[in-house]
């Protein structure tokens, strides 16, 4: 595993993340489309190792927009070194069976808006983390694309990819 630091844009957030993988799993989803305001995002799959009781708020809460304390961070393989995010939660409407109605804890610099990291509760123990907001993103290369089936349609293949997420 190598750890790389990354940062929001205005540099309020900043964080350190170890990856296997240097590469990037790029998501053509609609909702990442959305919250993007761009085609795809380039995103890592991260194991959650070591967190704090009260490190993923409850869905239950249901609390958009609230204050995460820099205490309440993912340890080892994610960790917030300087600043707090926010969090913004939705529920998946992928109408994919296993992630229709599941939530999605979004985590955002409260000044500039950069999503540095988010938690599908579908997929229990693991995070994705933005990887193209890391030091060296730009020579990371693409090992996976998923939702392939929401592709826009001129932007090519480049990797091994999934109409939706691969096969667990």
């Amino acid at each position: 595993m190598t750890s790389y630091n990354g940062r929001c844009h205005c540099g309020q957030v900043e964080w350190t993340v170890s990856l296997e993988d240097a590469s990037h799993v790029i998501c053509h989803c609609d909702a990442c489309k959305m919250l993007s305001g761009g085609p795809e995002t380039l995103n890592q799959i991260v194991p959650k190792v070591q967190t704090p009781s009260n490190s993923v708020p409850s869905p239950s809460l249901g609390t958009s927009g609230r204050d995460l304390p820099e205490t309440d961070i993912i340890q080892d393989s994610f960790k917030i070194t300087k600043g707090s995010v926010k969090e913004y939660l939705y529920h998946g409407d992928s109408g994919i069976d296993q992630l229709q109605g599941k939530a999605v804890h979004c985590y955002y610099c409260p000044n500039c808006t950069t999503h540095p990291y988010h938690h599908q509760e579908v997929m229990g123990d693991k995070y994705v983390v933005r990887t193209i907001l890391l030091d060296g993103a730009k020579t990371f290369k693409p090992s996976a694309e998923v939702y392939g089936k929401d592709r826009m349609a001129w932007e090519p293949e480049v990797a091994t990819t999934f109409d939706t997420m691969p096969p667990s």
